[in-house]
């Protein structure tokens, strides 16, 4: 039996929410400046799609580059908030990735920190490349890394079982599993997707909370932050995310 998912309450973060914190500072401060800075070498010139736009925080960093923006997000709230944010600057769409019908191919397609919370990622993965990547399209997909420095420290501390373990705060959050890069490129292989490039983003060996603790100080300058960053590059599986840049594959 499948249980009907509430995506706006998973997506709840407010003080209200009965979980732990989910979004951080770090997360909108540090990760999203350097996500975009993994992708822009890759971007093509046309349309982007993103798929899953939460409340329009990251949607934003790709308006100096695209003019076609749509965003697919499951949770009306969050779609209200980035509606709030953006105008009509972007085209948004209140559907699962599951069912939505969309009009045409992108040559940009960003999945970002979302496939993990989903029930059946390699269908929604196949969907991109036989449905909605066009012919020279690129698509850039990041999830949360099991093996990061710091979730590796929580599980030699035990606060968590097992690298790839979910959490019961991210399986409020609606998290599904927790990927690393062999399990992130078997499923994108599975789906009929062509690997061009694997990388991580940023190396991480302290929890986001921790992170905003230190930016709130003069401790981390961004000479760190940028170290941090090509460090991550030289290592990526021991970054706060793993990134693959793929591209259309046969069906």
């Amino acid at each position: 039996m499948t249980i009907e998912r509430n995506y706006n309450d998973e997506l709840d973060d407010s003080e209200n929410s009965k979980s732990e914190k989910y979004a951080y500072g770090f997360d909108f401060d540090v990760m999203h400046p350097y996500m975009i800075k993994s992708f822009e070498p890759f971007f093509n010139k046309g349309s982007l799609l993103e798929l899953g736009s939460f409340k329009g925080d990251f949607t934003k960093r790709f308006l100096p580059y695209f003019d076609d923006v749509t965003c697919v997000e499951a949770s009306d709230v969050a779609i209200k908030a980035a509606r709030k944010k953006l105008g009509d600057k972007v085209n948004f769409v209140n559907s699962l990735f599951e069912k939505v019908t969309l009009p045409k191919r992108y040559d940009n397609i960003v999945l970002t920190h979302v496939l993990e919370h989903l029930d059946d990622p390699v269908l929604v993965l196949k969907r991109i490349n036989d449905e909605w990547l066009s012919e020279g399209g690129r698509f850039f997909l990041v999830c949360p890394n099991a093996n990061a420095p710091s979730r590796q420290i929580a599980v030699k501390m035990g606060l968590i079982k097992h690298n790839s373990a979910v959490t019961s705060a991210e399986a409020e959050h609606g998290h599904r599993c927790t990927y690393s890069l062999d399990t992130l490129e078997r499923d994108a292989v599975a789906a009929g997707l062509k690997v061009a490039h694997r990388s991580g983003i940023f190396f991480k060996a302290l929890a986001n909370f921790q992170w905003d603790r230190l930016l709130q100080t003069d401790i981390i300058s961004k000479e760190y932050l940028e170290g941090c960053y090509k460090l991550g590059q030289q290592y990526p599986d021991l970054c706060s995310s793993i990134f693959l840049m793929c591209e259309r594959g046969e069906k």
